[in-house]
C-alpha cells in the first residue's frame, strides 16, 4: 500500500509510503487518501490525525511527475478536486484536528498538503518550497490562494515565483510552523502536541476548527454570529458539564465525546 493508515487510542496515523519517489504522490495514492480522510470524517472516536511521509527525507514533494495522467494544464485545473491535494490541502469539511509531522522536504504539493492541516511541527532539517513555477505547472491544488493568506504575502509571492526553498526556522517565524525540533526529537514533540488534544474536550476541539474554517472570510462581527452545527454540539454537550465539575473538583475530566 502507498498509504500506511492505523488507529489506535483515538489518533489516527496517515503515512505516505513512498520512500523511494521522495514521498511523491501519484493517482492511487490520492485516491487511498481520499478513502482515509472520508473514513476519519465518519469515525468520531477518532480525536486526532497525524500526517506525515515515510524515511527522513521528505514529509512528501507533492505530485509524481512520472505518473502521466495525460491531462493538459487546463484539464487538470477544471478537474481538481475541491479538497486539494491529497484530498486535504482544501478540505472544508473535516473538523477533526490534523498535525503535520513535517520530517523533511514539503514541496510542491506536499507543502500544500502541511497548508491543509492545523498544526505543523517540524525537523530541524524540513525545508519548504512551491517549485511547480520551475518545471511549467503552477501550485494550483491551494498553494497560490493559500499561501499568501497564511504567511505574509510578499514571502509567499516570492517562494512561488523563484522557487526557492524555506527552512523550518523562517517558517515558524513566518507564522506557518508551530515548532521546530531536532529530528530525533521529532516524535517526543508530536506526542506532546497529541496529548495535549486529547486532554482537551473533543467537541470543544471540532467546533474550534469548525469556526475558524467557516469564518475566516467573514468579518468579526459576522464570524461571531455564525453558526455551525459543531458549535451547538459543543455547547449543549454533558462534556461542557464534565468540565466545569472536573475543574471544581479538581479532578481530570473524563471526555465522553457526547
Amino acid at each position: 500500500m502507498s498509504v500506511l493508515f492505523t488507529v489506535e487510542d483515538h489518533v489516527a496515523r496517515v503515512t505516505i509510503d513512498r520512500p523511494d519517489r521522495m514521498n511523491a504522490m501519484d493517482s492511487a495514492t490520492q485516491a487511498r487518501l481520499a478513502e482515509i480522510w472520508d473514513e476519519i470524517e465518519a469515525t468520531s472516536e477518532i480525536r486526532c490525525v497525524v500526517l506525515t511521509g515515510s524515511g527522513d527525507r521528505a514529509f512528501s514533494t507533492g505530485a509524481d511527475l512520472k505518473d502521466d495522467s495525460g491531462m493538459s494544464g487546463v484539464d487538470y485545473w477544471k478537474d481538481i478536486s475541491a479538497t486539494g491535494f491529497g484530498r486535504i490541502a482544501l478540505r472544508g469539511t473535516l473538523t477533526t484536528p490534523v498535525i503535520a509531522r513535517i520530517n523533511g522536504l514539503a514541496l510542491g504539493g506536499g507543502l500544500e498538503m502541511a497548508m491543509g492541516c492545523d498544526i505543523l511541527i517540524a525537523a530541524d532539517t524540513a525545508r519548504f518550497g512551491l517549485p511547480e513555477a520551475k518545471v511549467g505547472r503552477l501550485p494550483l491544488d491551494g498553494g497560490m490562494v493559500t499561501l499568501p493568506r497564511l504567511i505574509p504575502r510578499n514571502i509567499a509571492m516570492g517562494m512561488m515565483m523563484t522557487g526557492r526553498m524555506v527552512s523550518a526556522q523562517d517558517m515558524a517565524g513566518f507564522g506557518l510552523v508551530n515548532a521546530v525540533v531536532p529530528a530525533a526529537d521529532l516524535d517526543a514533540e508530536i506526542d506532546r502536541w497529541v496529548a495535549d488534544i486529547l486532554s482537551s474536550a473533543p467537541l470543544s476541539v471540532k467546533a474550534i476548527k469548525a469556526t475558524a474554517r467557516e469564518t475566516a472570510h467573514m468579518s468579526v462581527h459576522e464570524a461571531y454570529q455564525h453558526e455551525t452545527p459543531a458549535l451547538i454540539a459543543a455547547l449543549q454537550s454533558e462534556d461542557a458539564d464534565e468540565g466545569v465539575a472536573a475543574f471544581r473538583e479538581k479532578r481530570a475530566p473524563v471526555w465522553r465525546g457526547k
